[in-house]
Order: C-alpha cells, then structure tokens, then sequence
C-alpha cells in the first residue's frame, strides 16, 4: 500500500490568500481570537453587581489570558467611579483600636497635610501664647492671690498665737511654736528654772496652738491644688483660643465630612488637654514638630497621635475609573496588608501609623488580579482572602499573631468594608483541584472563564491571525513581516496546535519565534522579516532543545541501543514514544518483542510486571488480550502464554499508543510471520481491532525518520499511524522532501488487519461463511497456533493410558 502524497503531509497557508503583502500595510491590531466564550465570562464578571461572582480564569499559559483579563477590566474599570479614600487615625480613648475613616476620593492626601499643617502651626502659637504678657499677668494673678491666702492665714494665725504669748518662728526644719515672756522668747534653760504650773500653763498653749497650726498648714496643698487646677484652666482656655481658631481655619470641604468633623473634635480636646506637648516639644528655631525637612524620618515620636495614616488615596487629576490591581506576590501581608513593628526597650511596640495596606486596601471598590498557584503557596493568604470576600471586610492580622510566636504590643485596626472583584487566573487543573476540595471556593468564586487552546482554521481565521501578528510587530517595534513569513508562521501555529484544522492559540509561543526572526532578519540586513527568518527561528529553536534527542538517534546509530531499520524479524517490531522535555519533546523508536508458548491463557506484560508500565499502558496490554481471546479459536479454551516487553526501557512507559505495535509482533509470533523492520507502527487499538488516534503522531513519525536517514534511507520505510490522526499531520520539511522523492511512507491503517498484511506482506484475512479464516492468512495462522495449543494442552490433561474416547489405548 502507498503512503499519503506529500500534500497531505503538511497543510500549508498560500500567502496569497493574505490580505496583504507586507504587515507594515496593516494597522495595530489588538484582541484575541477564538476566544469569545472566555472574554464573555470576563464582561460579566466585571459587569456583575451582585457579589462573590469572583472569577477564576483557566487555560494554558501563554494563551493571553492575562493581557485579556487586564484590558477588559481596564475598560470597564474607566467608566466607574473612583472609590472611596481611606485613612487610619488613631482612636483617642482606645489606642489600640485605631478607627477607619471613610473620605471621599482625593481627601486623604489633603487630611493628611491640613493636620501636618495644624500641629506645625499650634506647635508656634501654644509656645508663643504661653509666652505672652497676657498669660504671664494672669499666672501672676493667680499665683499672687494664693500666696496671698496663704499668707494672710499664717498671718492670723501668728497674731492668735502672740496674744497668747506664743511666737511662730520660721526654720529651715519648718515651723514651731515657742513661749514669749516679757516680750522675749522663752529659751530652754529658762523654761527649766520655770514653776511646774507655769510650765503646764505654756504647754497646754503650744500644743492646742500646734494643733491649729496644723490645721492651718494643711490647707496648704488645698490651696496649691487649687493654684494648680486654676493654671490649668487658664492654659486650657489660652489653648483653647489657639487650637479652636486653627481648627475653624480647616478647609470647608474636609469639615463638611461628618467622620473629619467629629474626628477634629476629638483632636481638638486631646491637644487642649496636652498642650504641655507642645510646650516640651518647643524649640528656639521655631519649626515644630513636623519641620518640612525632616518630617518624613524624624517625627517627634509624642505627635505620632495626630498623624493621618493614609492607607488608599486616589488622585482625581491623574486618574479615573476603579482601580485594577495585580498582585504578584501574594504573601498574606501584601494581600490583607500588615502591622509592623519596631524594637524599642528591648519589646516591639507599634502603633496605628505602622498599619500598611495590602492589595486588598488598593484594589477596593475596583478589581484585584492574582496567580492562583501563587496564593495558594503562601501560607495563610488564600484563607485570608476567602475570609475578607466572605465576610465583606478587610481584616488585618499578622502571622505572628496567628501562629503565637512573639508577644507583641498588638493592634485591632477597625476593619475596612470590602467591594471588589477578585480575579484568579490558573490552570485547569488548579481549577478541578478547588471545585474538588474547597467547598467555600465555588460559593465565591461563581464564574470561570475557559480559554480555548485551539480554533479552527479558515480563511476567515488566518486572516484575523495575521492581522493579529501584524499588529504584534508594530507593538513591539519589529521588522515588518512579509506575508510569506506570516503564513509560515500561520503554519507554526498549526503545528503547534498538533491538528491540521486547527490554529494554536499560545500566542506568546509564536511571538517568541516572530522575535527571533527578527534578529535573524536584523543579522541577514533585511528591512523585512521573511519565512526563512521564520524557518531558522524554528530549526534554531528545536537544535537548542534537541541535547538529548541527539545523544539518542547517536545511541542508535552505534547500536547501543538496538533498533532494526531493514530485514525482517518475527515478534519484533519498532513501536514509537514521546518524550516530553519542558515544551520540547521529541519522538524515538523502540524495539517491541512477542514471544509465545502454550500456556494456561496468560499475557505477561513485563513492564507492568516490574512496576515500570502505567495503569494506561497496562489497560492497552489487557484490551490486547480481549482482542484476541475474541476473534481466535472461539470454541477451544485460550490457551497461550505471552510475554510483551520494551527492550531496553529502563524507565516509565505509560499510555497506550503502542498497543497496536504489541499485537502486531503477538500476531507475527503466533503467525511465525516476519514483521518488516523498515516500518515502524503507531496507535492504540481496541477490543474489536480498529485502530484509534494518539497524541504526539508527528514527533513519532519524525523520530523514525532521523533514525531511518541517519541510516540511510532505501525506500522501504516508513511509518503506519492510524487513519483519524491523517488530519494531525504537519511533518517538517525533511520529511516531506523524502515522501516526494519515494523514500519514506506514512502509511495510514483503520484496523488491525490493514496493519498486519502490511507489516508481513501476507493477507489478513476474514473469516467466511463456512466459519473459517481463508487458507494460509495471517488469521488463519494465528487461529491454527491457539488451536494447536489447546489440542496440545487439552492431551496433556488426559489421564496416562486413556485414548479421547475414553476406552484403553
């Protein structure tokens, strides 16, 4: 049987069919092709008021998954409204719960300066007022009248005690009392020369006169108390009249705010209430404790109170709409934000100007893009995240806090109402693994969107395509393409797509190879890229790929590795594999062998036997032994043993793209047929012997051939693949050049029987009417061996002496 023709090899674009002849005729063509349901799923999300209609976006890389997800969120993103400001500040009556305030778009900044801008100028005008000789002359009042009362009460007091004749001295140890006689002190030695009764008369006056000293003198601290609370009202009230007349001087646009408003008040109070800040704070140059020049790294750490800390602040002069944000390390302070902390006496402390915000804080009111693979890595953060869209509000906590490693000084940061659209963007498999094992995942996360890997090719498709491509180039500032080089790059996407009615939608793939091209263009001095360019980015990119793919056809042209390409060979026969190395992957042969024996109707597949074939792999084996147990010797029992294995496999084998290949060389074995060596088979087959589809057909066939020409090629060779996968094939042009020149085959076979008459050049056969395979088929062959076995097995069942009629021999 011939093989294909040569044009069925490869399906190749006509640059004529192109409507244009160069890219730099085309203009910058943006947007994504074939991927409608997918950017259908991303609008509604982004449309969708009610909330937890989250998405999750699947597909493979490179797709454009993200550059679709941004411009479609950005669009939509322009035409809302900015979202509300945010601002922490601290919380006067408890301070570890600093509050949340709400502003409208644009305020924060402006809060944050007019308070800076406050505390600056009272931190002049609480000095100065102090320093006033309107303050002074009311200090000095008020201290004058005290020390008035008081002295008028030791004064009267003194007066009481002379007309008792007891004088009030004044020492350095304090006051006390002594006796007055004839106008002079009663010193001790006198006392002693005193009467007993005059003695008792002074005593009894000192003591009761003592007594009312005391009393006297214990309304001393009353009196300094009261001189105290006085000179606090007065610094009150000059506080007061400054920081009442700063406040009023507040911008009628943040005062009208109902949240700054009642806010100020409270500022207001605590600055009254701790004017002395302002006093100790003081200094000779006058600039406060927020100086221009060192307010960002050297705040007074006592006027850390008044600080606004901004946590999301939009500008309503440089931007418009919602914000769109991307996250690309997802941790869980970067995603709820976080509250630092500083080492101070050996402890860390913080406080409400420690708070950061997180990409939930600036993605609020608008969307958050983010890796799905990413956050579910970092610890915590996807739980986190769940927990913020759940409850509706951003909750800020620590990892520390939330394993209990370190004892800190902590904070309960008012939580910040959330309304926002998360966008995951993943894979698939991400995607089942969730649906599967996270219950809450599908109550938040109610939409995906599915990103095609393929469409379909057309006329109409190729044309968008390289408007697509065309607009790639300008974009990125690359030669223009001519449209030979966009069509061999239509081809490349093809290939890609491993389907000759399909186009690969892994655009970053195919740009990569637009890139080099370029360079190659740029190295050849062409003002334009050409399909050559196209062709060596391709070949380049493959030879860089290909280390151990060489070091394997090398093995194989040494006969390190045994593979036969001439002759023929009974249960032998060359079987092709994939192998996949990143994005690269290649095909390489290897020898299968059958060998049968009677048996009890046991098929020994070795690769399973010694743990080395997967469960697909072991399934194929298995549908080999259906098959055959269904279509041979019917009415005798099954009575073979076979053994199946990869010669020289020293690692997995898993799939069952080989299953044809392992009943071709059991047929041949049973057959005592010769498989011929210079064809190589592959697919799957199934219980009724129809040959399916596999994956990979074009690296397989490509594979047999390096091997057959590294060889030399005579004519005879080839490769058989199944009849469905005939539309897969875009071979490279090696292959096709030695298909026109009658070297190389690609043979395609629906059934097992089309394979073996191939292979061994002898008739499958079909059974007739009368019951039986035609005389000397391959069929026949095979029924006639499983017959003589269960004739052989069934004599050797006989009891010793016993003919089959059951009487003596």
């Amino acid at each position: 049987m011939d093989g294909l023709p040569p044009d069925q090899l490869r399906r190749r674009c006509d640059p004529a069919k192109l409507p244009f002849t160069s890219t730099r005729d085309l203009g910058d063509e943006t947007g994504l092709i074939g991927q409608s349901r997918a950017l259908e799923a991303i609008r509604l999300s982004s449309e969708m008021p009610h909330r937890d209609f989250n998405l999750f976006v699947l597909g493979p890389t490179g797709t454009g998954r993200h550059t679709a997800v941004r411009d479609l969120l950005a669009e939509r993103a322009a035409s809302r409204d900015l979202p509300p400001d945010w601002v922490y500040v601290n919380n006067f009556e408890v301070p570890h719960k600093p509050r949340a305030i709400r502003l409208p778009a644009g305020t924060a900044q402006l809060l944050r300066a007019t308070m800076q801008n406050l505390v600056d100028d009272l931190a002049n005008d609480i000095p100065a007022l102090f320093e006033s000789e309107e303050y002074q002359t009311q200090r000095r009042a008020i201290e004058q009248e005290l020390g008035e009362r008081q002295e008028a009460a030791m004064t009267e007091f003194a007066d009481r005690a002379k007309a008792e004749d007891v004088a009030l001295l004044r020492t350095p140890m304090g006051y006390m009392l002594t006796a007055i006689r004839d106008g002079k002190l009663v010193k001790a030695e006198e006392y002693q020369k005193l009467d007993k009764d005059e003695q008792d008369r002074i005593d009894e006056k000192v003591s009761r006169l003592q007594e009312d000293l005391a009393v006297v003198l214990r309304q001393a601290p009353k009196l300094e108390k009261e001189h105290r609370k006085r000179v606090e009202e007065l610094n009150a009230a000059m506080a007061e009249r400054a920081v009442s007349a700063r406040v009023a001087e507040v911008d009628k646009a943040l005062t009208g705010i109902a949240a700054v408003a009642e806010y100020l008040e409270t500022v207001r109070k605590d600055i009254i209430a701790n004017a002395e800040l302002f006093l100790q704070a003081a200094a000779p140059s006058g600039d406060g404790p927020f100086p221009e020049a060192v307010r960002k790294f050297h705040r007074e750490p006592a006027f850390d109170r008044y600080v606004i800390n901004v946590m999301v602040s939009h500008d309503t002069q440089g931007s418009a709409g919602a914000p769109v944000v991307t996250e690309d390390l997802p941790n869980l302070d970067r995603v709820t934000g976080r509250i630092e902390h500083v080492s101070h006496m050996g402890s860390l402390v913080t406080n409400f100007t420690m708070i950061r915000p997180g990409a939930l804080h600036r993605a609020n009111g608008g969307y958050l893009v983010l890796d799905a693979r990413r956050i579910l890595t970092e610890p915590f953060a996807w739980d986190a995240l769940k927990r913020c869209l759940k409850n509706r509000k951003i909750t800020i906590t620590s990892m520390a806090d939330m394993l209990s490693l370190v004892s800190t000084t902590s904070l309960e940061p008012d939580p910040i109402p959330l309304d926002l659209r998360v966008v995951l963007v993943g894979d698939r498999m991400l995607h089942a693994l969730l649906v599967m094992l996270d219950p809450e995942f599908g109550e938040l996360f109610k939409l995906q969107a599915d990103f095609e890997d393929v469409v379909d090719r057309s006329d109409d498709t190729l044309a968008d395509f390289a408007r697509l491509v065309g607009g790639f180039a300008l974009r990125e500032g690359l030669r223009p393409m001519t449209a030979a080089c966009v069509a061999r790059l239509l081809d490349e996407a093809t290939r890609l797509a491993d389907d000759s009615e399909k186009l690969s939608l892994r655009l970053e793939a195919l740009f990569d190879v637009a890139r080099e091209a370029d360079h190659y263009a740029a190295r050849r001095g062409a003002d334009e890229i050409g399909d050559q360019d196209i062709d060596r980015a391709v070949t380049e990119k493959d030879r860089r790929a290909a280390r151990i793919k060489d070091r394997m056809q090398e093995a194989i042209a040494r006969k390190t590795i045994l593979i036969d390409t001439e002759g023929e060979k009974v249960g032998q026969i060359n079987g092709l594999s994939v192998i996949g190395l990143g994005d690269y992957s290649f095909g390489r042969p290897s020898r299968i062998t059958a060998r049968t024996r009677m048996g009890s109707g046991k098929l020994v597949d070795i690769e399973r036997e010694v743990e080395l074939g997967g469960p697909l792999h072991s399934k194929g084996v298995m549908i080999l032994s259906g098959y055959l147990t269904s279509t041979y010797a019917l009415d005798v029992p099954f009575s073979l043993h076979a053994s199946l294995v990869f010669e020289q496999s020293y690692g997995g084998i898993e799939g069952d793209s080989a299953s044809s290949a392992e009943l071709y060389a059991l047929l041949s074995a049973l057959s005592d047929l010769p498989i011929r060596q210079g064809l190589a088979v592959t697919g799957s087959v199934n219980q009724t012997g129809e040959v399916q589809a596999i994956g990979g057909v074009n690296e397989k066939i490509e594979g047999f051939f390096d091997t057959c020409a590294a060889r030399g090629l005579t004519g005879d060779q080839g490769v058989l693949i199944p009849a469905s996968n005939v539309p897969h094939l875009m071979l490279r042009d090696k292959v096709i050049d030695a298909a026109k020149e009658g070297k190389f085959r690609v043979i395609p076979v629906a059934t097992i029987d089309d394979g073996i008459a191939l292979l061994t050049g002898t008739e499958a056969g079909a059974r007739g009417a009368d019951g039986r395979f035609p005389e000397g088929s391959v069929n026949a062959r095979v029924e006639a061996r499983l017959r003589g076995f269960a004739e052989t097995r069934r004599a050797f069942a006989r009891p010793p002496g016993r003919n089959g009629d059951g009487s003596g021999a």
